[in-house]
């Protein structure tokens, strides 16, 4: 399932592509006949909180935002669901954002952005819903949810979820509700991190990792954590999914550990990224400390990484790293040999 990261890179790229103007919608496979209610409207924006898309459309570019004339497509990607987009060069930054998949025109041997006219595109069978406009198109296959939503619908959605890292808290009320719900709660904190209603847009590789850098056991109840500890994950959290929003990947490691134990227990499909085809990027297998690392040696300590059942999802994590279980007086993150130093994020990728 995407994480939040790259929902708001997909957003990002929805607005890129189409915002401000008149699009053509359609749904070849029928599952979304409120599609052709939505044709010829224009794309006022694209939002992104936690995983959940809004895609505002209105009858005119003048439309209000709070117009009740705005329709709100709401996309959830879930597991299976991703966009490809194909169109004339520099229309959109990425081909595909979501599930693993092929780029829009493989299948006839051709890419959108050469060899086959992007407008000779035909529509595969399994296509929700397909938005194109003047310079391209976006197809959106496989989601969990698309539907249209008004004001109430939308808010009703972001009511049930918790604060989003990538958006703006110039005041520090997400960062406090964040602290307040994991320190309120009995639950474990590893379980905590995956509910969307405490913080949204994490996944499991960000909960894995956090946990890991935090030097936190995933089993501890929120309760018993201090306000400092869960200060500290919501910064360290900022900080790596601004990076991967930017970047499209997840890169928890710094330079100086990629190369050691370079190694990653992949799934049949395999830990796919945003990116992988790009050689400049960190390679999956040395992006992470302790996720699908299962049975290989920690990178910092040698300790065999540990994988379990946790709220229905594998939680990994180094049995000796990770051995803070409760608050304690003038707790820091910062490890004796591995100080995390991430005033500067981009100081850990190479």
């Amino acid at each position: 399932m995407p994480e939040g990261h790259t929902v708001h890179r997909l957003a990002a790229a929805l607005e890129q592509a189409f915002g401000g103007r008149r699009v053509r919608t359609s749904s070849p496979q029928g599952r979304f006949p409120e599609a052709e209610q939505l044709d010829g409207s224009v794309l006022l924006g694209a939002e992104a909180v936690g995983k959940h898309l809004f895609l505002a459309l209105a009858p005119a570019a003048d439309v209000p935002a709070d117009s009740p004339a705005v329709r709100q497509v709401h996309v959830h990607l879930g597991l299976y669901g991703s966009w490809t987009f194909a169109g004339e060069p520099g229309f959109a930054d990425a081909h595909a954002i979501g599930a693993p998949r092929l780029r829009m025109g493989e299948r006839e041997e051709a890419h959108g952005d050469g060899g086959l006219d992007w407008r000779r595109l035909v529509p595969r069978p399994t296509v929700r819903l397909r938005i194109a406009g003047e310079h391209g198109l976006a197809d959106l296959t496989g989601p969990t949810a698309c539907e249209v939503l008004d004001a109430q619908g939308r808010q009703a959605v972001l009511d049930r979820l918790g604060p989003d890292p990538l958006r703006e808290d110039p005041d520090g009320r997400a960062r406090r509700r964040f602290v307040d719900a994991v320190r309120r709660s009995r639950t474990t904190i590893g379980a905590l991190l995956m509910n969307q209603q405490v913080v949204a847009g994490i996944g499991n590789i960000y909960r894995a990792e956090l946990l890991f850098r935090a030097r936190l056991d995933p089993f501890v109840p929120g309760r018993e954590l201090s306000a400092g500890m869960c200060e500290e994950m919501w910064e360290d959290l900022v900080a790596l999914m601004t990076y991967g929003a930017r970047t499209g990947r997840i890169v928890t490691t710094q330079p100086a550990h990629r190369d050691i134990e370079a190694r990653i227990v992949e799934r049949s499909r395999g830990t796919r990224q945003n990116g992988d085809e790009d050689p400049s990027a960190v390679p999956r297998e040395k992006s992470f400390y302790v996720y699908h690392r299962q049975t290989l040696p920690c990178r910092l300590c040698g300790t065999t990484v540990r994988s379990a059942d946790l709220a229905g999802r594998t939680v990994f994590w180094c049995p000796r790293c990770q051995r803070v279980r409760r608050r304690r007086a003038g707790w820091t993150r910062e490890h004796p040999a591995t100080p995390w130093a991430l005033a500067d994020p981009a100081a850990q990728v190479a």
